[in-house]
């Protein structure tokens, strides 16, 4: 598989990369549709460098004030075949609208979530015109996550983010083709569970071939006869020469199986490369079980921005050297915070061995259009990155926000139920956090925000477990870990934020003082991880962060990925936990 292929989990070979040079146009008195720029070309415009978008640096552009519309052009050569040709988006913000050839293809709202459209019938041999329109709002209605809705960046939000800012890439693929593939493991039982989905109910009887494969050997093997959209099937992983040996998916040692589906039928074949990791996720006796162990999860927070490109990647291997960075400071997992992450990113967490917690994006204001907007791009979330073994965790909210008022309101709590419901019926076997850092309602773990700079005072405010697990006392600036009406079922607890540490060299800030030294940064760092360490109840925790965001710094690493501390000594701190 090609490194910068943006979709590893139902990998093809006959794919071709749009990112590059697109025409772009602003549109900021949203004349363009009226004035059907879907159907001139865009020669008095800039050049931009997608996917990257026009407020980073990497774009071409740079320019930071808000552009409510942006438009996008871009010709491509298609020689006719008798297969379908789709055109994948990985990611725009907000509201796409795609025109080809001046015939609308299709529009989708949401920023963080793939969308594709058909684009076969639009296509005519030799020169094609590919046009794109994207509507972005400061609306605190629509999940926006980190970017901010005021004029400029503040506290801890920052640059918006708008129009595409993910992979765009064309697909030839057969009439009848697998448009999904959800892969469920059973170590229990070494088997695993595909669900195949195609993009229509076949007309005729197909076959569909798959095998799967650890370390290039073949361990099964099986031909289906297919007559419906929706088909399902388990496999073993067990050999029958060693029914016994079974390859589990652990940080230390991340084996995974590859697995090809060929389905087949009178328009060709489909050809399909997949994988999955053998990995149980459990919670038994207030601890958080990985392949039916106890896992002690030592994460860092990780918001994904880079200096030159915002909020997109700038390259394959910038993602790779994130996932290193965090290895070598002796995390075994990260908090993606309020962002999907480029898949590529999961793919080399799934190989390197790196757990992963994916958290919904954030919205601020609660009313019967945000409910309506977070189910409908939370499920499309789930469907994409179920397969992922690295995800372990599904973080639905954080901190209240967008649900302010969830401590008594028993709309917002019953809303939070909802989406825990919704999350457990499409995946049962993860946990899910309602609402991380307090005021939780139904929540599989009990998630805790606590940025004390006294190891000392940290051990002593959580001596008292009942008095914080029981609602009895406040334990960050009056938050409760419980919304009323709640309580604390024995579920694990973790401290899902903590440290923030800032340098005063460093413009910008982080929490609580900021130390003069690196030596000092070293001694605060082994103080308060020690105290967690030493509050047995918690079982696990996430430190913040990775790396400095534009005015917040409290890294680890600088926001051009430079230490700010000495990295190897975190390491061993964490390897005696």
């Amino acid at each position: 598989m090609h490194k910068d292929y943006p979709r590893p989990q139902l990998a093809r070979n006959n794919w071709k990369n749009l990112n590059g040079i697109w025409q772009f146009k602003f549109d900021d008195n949203d004349t363009g549709e009226q004035e059907s720029w879907y159907n001139s070309s865009f020669e008095d415009s800039w050049q931009i460098n997608v996917p990257f978008t026009y407020e980073t640096k990497l774009s071409g552009i740079h320019e930071e004030q808000f552009h409510p519309v942006v438009w996008y052009q871009k010709n491509i050569t298609y020689k006719t075949t008798d297969k379908y040709v789709l055109l994948h988006f990985e990611g725009a913000d907000y509201i796409t609208k795609v025109w080809v050839n001046g015939k609308c293809a299709g529009t989708h709202q949401g920023g963080y979530s793939r969308f594709t459209f058909n684009i076969t019938k639009f296509l005519s041999e030799g020169d094609n015109n590919i046009t794109v329109r994207v509507e972005d709002s400061t609306s605190c209605v629509q999940p926006r996550g980190k970017q901010t809705w005021k004029k400029e960046g503040f506290e801890c939000w920052y640059t918006q983010t708008t129009g595409i800012w993910k992979t765009v890439w064309l697909e030839e693929v057969t009439k009848e083709y697998i448009e999904s593939v959800k892969i469920t493991p059973d170590i229990d039982n070494s088997k695993v569970k595909f669900e195949i989905k195609l993009n229509e109910k076949p007309a005729s009887a197909l076959y569909l071939s798959y095998s799967v494969f650890l370390d290039e050997n073949l361990v099964t093997s099986c031909q289906l006869c297919v007559n419906s959209k929706y088909t399902e099937f388990e496999a073993t992983v067990a050999s029958m020469e060693e029914p016994w040996k079974m390859a589990l998916w652990t940080p230390g040692n991340p084996k995974l199986y590859n697995a090809e589906l060929i389905l087949e039928g009178s328009s060709g074949k489909d050809e399909v490369l997949t994988y999955f990791g053998m990995r149980k996720i459990s919670i038994e006796d207030g601890k958080v079980l990985l392949n039916n162990k106890p896992f002690y999860q030592k994460l860092i927070l990780d918001q994904g921005y880079w200096e030159q490109s915002g909020l997109t990647a700038p390259s394959t291997e910038a993602l790779i050297n994130d996932i290193s960075l965090i290895q070598a400071a002796g995390y075994n997992g990260l908090r993606k915070h309020e962002k999907i992450e480029d898949e590529r990113f999961l793919y080399w967490c799934d190989k390197k061995g790196l757990v992963v917690w994916c958290e919904m994006p954030s919205q601020y204001i609660f009313n019967n259009d945000t409910m309506e907007c977070y189910i409908s791009q939370w499920t499309k979330i789930l469907k994409q990155n179920y397969n992922h073994p690295c995800i372990i965790t599904w973080t639905a909210f954080n901190e209240s926000w967008g649900i302010e008022k969830i401590y008594t309101d028993v709309k917002q709590q019953k809303f939070t139920e909802s989406i825990y419901y919704l999350t457990k019926a499409y995946d049962p076997m993860r946990p899910v956090i309602l609402n991380d850092g307090w005021e939780h309602t139904i929540s599989d773990i009990i998630t805790l925000h606590d940025y004390e700079e006294s190891g000392e005072t940290f051990v002593k405010r959580y001596q008292d477990k009942p008095g914080i697990l029981e609602n009895k006392i406040p334990f960050n600036h009056e938050r409760y870990a419980f919304a009323k009406g709640f309580r604390y079922n024995g579920q694990p607890v973790i401290l899902s934020e903590f440290g923030g540490i800032a340098l005063s060299c460093n413009n910008g800030w982080g929490y609580g003082k900021k130390e003069n030294s690196s030596q000092e940064f070293m001694a605060r760092f082994e103080n308060i991880v020690e105290a967690v360490k030493q509050t047995k109840y918690i079982t696990g925790f996430c430190y913040t962060q990775l790396t400095d965001v534009y005015h917040e710094t409290n890294g680890l690493y600088t926001m051009q990925r430079e230490p700010k501390a000495d990295i190897e000594k975190i390491r061993q701190i964490h390897q005696k936990i």
